[in-house]
């Protein structure tokens, strides 16, 4: 019988696997499709909140503990995959910031560093930005992580951890309950039975609790994003514009982003997304007019109210876990959220206070 089951590859399950692996433990982890190609693949990849003063106190807690974690993360795996996660900090600038007082209140509460800079600053950081801004707000902490690479480096090092079953193309069904225990799942490939599982299944959360009469507020929220085949040093750091922003990566290429879709589970890109994408993207960086859109994609985010996830045991069932609802910020708090329920699973004392994420 397995130690750990783990449903879900996305980034919340393989970083759950990589920790429970760390102390000594068995877990195999089920992934319907190829792991980290869903969410944790879609996204851009700041390991922030956008706007961060905009959030509610539980998603500050376990945003400020995930952001310094992803730089001995990105090294660490890079040594033993191979792989570079491409981890940059080269700070965040956000023009036309309208509730500029709440933020800067906000960053002397949690000490972080954020400044009102003039337009010479803000040239001379992104001389490409649009012109006509008087002033803009910079945070130069703030990192970006490429996160098709992030995926990529995990799944290979939990492929080569002999504490690790890595078990793709699993189509997860229900869950499996004999006297008020979790006793593991049924698949569309079979029967897994487990000690303990945990459901980090993103989007589709919802549904499998949904099978043993729990309800989860996880709904899937379609986000579409585009790519520019951008010159080298184009852009050289992450710049905002009314909740939309670009993203550089190392080899040049822009990434610009979101929609916000409520469309189910629907994944189709549309024609009048993209070119809001584009024109949003021009607006911050009108250079980008001239590069070719090398790709357009949709990912489905877990939606939840107000955006903090579900972590921890579920009522009334012993042995099932969750670690899901973590909507737009799914990058950004899986360090966190997964060792707050690998504390919880392992008896530790918490690193936050638990009780803001528990279900129920």
């Amino acid at each position: 019988m397995n130690e750990f089951l783990i449903v879900g590859g996305g980034v919340i399950g393989m970083m759950t696997a990589l920790q429970l692996a760390d102390a000594g433990h068995g877990v195999t982890l089920l992934e319907r499709g190829r792991c980290g190609r869903e969410a944790s693949w879609a996204g851009g990849g700041i390991v922030s909140p956008l706007y961060p003063w905009r959030y509610t106190r539980p998603i500050s807690a376990l945003s400020r503990w995930s952001e310094g974690f992803y730089p001995e993360l990105a090294l660490r795996l890079l040594e033993e995959t191979g792989i570079d996660p491409e981890y940059r900090q080269k700070g965040l600038l956000y023009l036309g910031v309208e509730d500029e007082a709440r933020a800067m209140d906000w960053a002397r509460e949690v000490g972080k560093p954020l400044e009102r800079v003039d337009a010479d600053f803000l040239y001379r950081k992104e001389p490409q930005a649009a012109p006509g801004f008087s002033d803009a707000l910079w945070m130069p902490t703030l990192g970006s992580i490429r996160n098709p690479r992030l995926v990529q480096a995990l799944r290979a090092r939990l492929a080569a951890m002999p504490r690790v079953t890595l078990e793709e193309g699993v189509t997860v069904t229900g869950l499996r309950v004999a006297d008020g225990r979790v006793t593991g799942v049924d698949s569309e490939q079979g029967r897994w039975s487990a000690q303990r599982v945990i459901v980090c299944g993103g989007a589709w959360s919802a549904g499998l609790l949904a099978s043993v009469g729990v309800a989860l507020p996880v709904r899937p929220v379609k986000g579409q994003m585009i790519l520019f085949k951008a010159p080298p040093g184009l852009v050289e750091r992450v710049v905002l514009l009314d909740g939309r922003y670009v993203i550089p990566r190392n080899d040049g290429r822009v990434l610009a982003g979101s929609t916000l879709e409520e469309a189910g589970f629907d994944t189709t890109t549309s024609e009048a997304a993209r070119a809001s994408l584009r024109d949003s993207a021009i607006r911050i960086i009108p250079a980008l007019a001239d590069c070719e859109i090398e790709h357009h994609w949709a990912g489905l985010r877990p939606g939840s109210p107000d955006g903090v996830p579900m972590i921890g045991a579920v009522p009334g069932l012993a042995n099932l876990h969750v670690n899901a609802g973590h909507f737009r910020n799914g990058l950004v708090l899986a360090p966190a959220s997964t060792h707050l329920l690998v504390d919880e699973l392992l008896g530790r004392e918490p690193i936050v206070d638990p009780a803001p994420y528990r279900l129920g």
